[in-house]
């Protein structure tokens, strides 16, 4: 597959890079600025503005499937809505599918399914609550855009870590262990995001976890 990454100087991105890299696809690495490395064999790497859909259109041409793992500034949490909306009408424009790595605040809380873990402190304490909001409004933005899109929401604690190359899936409720921790590391999420673009789960929204 050729894969277009948006996001790849991040935590995100960079991995998914690396996983698609490890399984042999062709990439499009999309940077906000210049690129201070050479990227690795079979990785293109281009400058673009993601809130700009008909420039990043043109560097979607010829994708087979593309990752939005943006990521906005702290104190700039709302131009998440504005970049979603641009990556998705640039996929749509394309007719290619696009991955957006968003949040775990739309989850259902795994033990009170009326209530948002946007609105559960224990996963989402009050410093986090900006960015969590965010990742809400995004998935919104896609539930009323008309591209091809599907959302992963990872688990509360996504951090970087090792490759196990494991992990669990589930849909619209929050993932986690039995002693109620909800993590992964952002090399297995990069796992689940190759795995998607690979063999489609059929879910517009899901989640993975440990």
């Amino acid at each position: 597959m050729k894969i277009a990454v948006v996001g790849a100087a991040g935590m995100v991105g960079s991995r998914v890079i690396n996983e698609a890299v490890r399984r042999g696809h062709d990439l499009v690495a999309v940077f906000r600025k210049e690129p201070t490395a050479a990227p690795p064999p079979g990785v293109i790497a281009v400058r673009g503005d993601a809130d700009d859909p008909g420039h990043m259109s043109g560097l979607f041409t010829g994708s087979d499937a593309i990752v939005a793992a943006t990521r906005p500034a702290p104190g700039h949490e709302g131009a998440a809505v504005r970049t979603t909306t641009a990556l998705l009408s640039a996929a749509e424009a394309v007719r290619t599918r696009i991955l957006v790595v968003g949040g775990a605040a739309p989850l259902r809380h795994p033990g009170h399914s009326d209530r948002l873990v946007l609105d559960s402190p224990e996963y989402v304490p009050e410093p986090f609550r900006a960015i969590a909001a965010a990742s809400a409004a995004q998935l919104d933005v896609c539930r009323a855009h008309s591209a091809d899109w599907v959302y992963l929401s990872p688990p509360a604690l996504l951090e970087p870590g090792h490759r196990t190359g494991t992990y669990r899936r589930g849909t619209t409720t929050l993932i986690t262990t039995a002693d109620g921790a909800s993590r992964i590391s952002a090399e297995d999420l990069a796992v689940a995001v190759l795995d998607e673009l690979e063999s489609p789960g059929g879910d517009a929204h899901f989640t993975v976890g440990y």
